[in-house]
């Protein structure tokens, strides 16, 4: 019972600190509904995400065979061994088959990593224009077609985190209730973080930098090379610190000229 619930803990911690990409994916997409609509869709989009991996993990011998690899890179004439040299955690035999291998896991995670890449990139280049511009609101688009969007994504992010847990986890009961309490907790927060993203638009743009990052992390995991998500993390966590440093300075900047004034 111990066992269970100390990976019932550190699932649920997990859940948590993967979920925030998705709050913060669509509070960007949310974004450019009408402000009335944004808080349903938040609601809905992390609901989708909350079935996405309750299915999965109900789908678990499913799961286990996403990983298994369904063709090779080397049956299609396509030479990779170079790509293996040097460098990689595995020894390079290793290395050449853990790229060769195309599994249904590597095509989610490459598909998901183009999305979220060129959706990202696109949010920037829209931000930019519409500053250098002088427009205020983003092109409109439809609530059904966020919510397609954040279905696409919620797959990608659900399958990576399921797997994670299966492999820290033994029992179902477990994996379940820590991605049930991981959602409940996100639901709380979502508001907080969505209104937090939208008021500093910095935040936001540092955001989109994020996904980009994340994007091109699952494009890399799923070409077969493992990437340590720590540093990632690690990165984007350092980069936040500073933000909110330069948040404060000019908070502290804007009440000492509104005193002078």
């Amino acid at each position: 019972m111990t066992e269970a619930l100390v990976a019932f803990l550190f699932l649920a911690a997990m859940e948590i600190v993967l979920g925030i990409d998705n709050i913060v994916f669509i509070t960007i997409l949310t974004g450019k509904l009408p402000e009335s609509e944004r808080p349903r869709a938040r609601q809905l989009g992390l609901m989708l995400a909350l079935g996405s991996r309750l299915v999965l993990l109900s789908l678990l011998f499913v799961i286990q065979k996403a990983v298994e690899p369904i063709f090779f890179l080397s049956d299609l004439g396509i030479d990779i061994s170079w790509l293996a040299s040097g460098g990689h955690h595995l020894s390079e035999a290793d290395a050449v088959r853990e790229i060769d291998g195309i599994s249904v896991r590597d095509l989610i995670l490459l598909i998901g990593g183009l999305f979220l890449v060129g959706k990202a990139t696109i949010e920037i280049h829209d931000k930019v224009n519409h500053v250098e511009h002088g427009k205020k609101n983003a092109k409109a688009v439809s609530f059904s077609q966020v919510l397609v969007q954040i279905a696409i994504l919620d797959i990608v992010f659900s399958l990576d985190s399921v797997i994670t847990a299966v492999g820290m986890a033994k029992q179902l009961w477990v994996m379940v209730a820590a991605v049930v309490v991981s959602m409940a907790v996100m639901l709380a927060f979502s508001g907080v973080v969505s209104r937090f993203v939208e008021q500093n638009p910095t935040i936001k743009m540092l955001a989109l930098s994020f996904l980009i990052l994340i994007g091109v992390m699952l494009l890399t995991e799923g070409a077969g090379a493992h990437v340590e998500k720590g540093y990632i993390y690690f990165a984007m966590t350092f980069s936040l610190v500073v933000e909110f440093l330069n948040l404060r300075v000019r908070a502290l900047q804007q009440r000492a000229e509104g005193k002078h004034s």
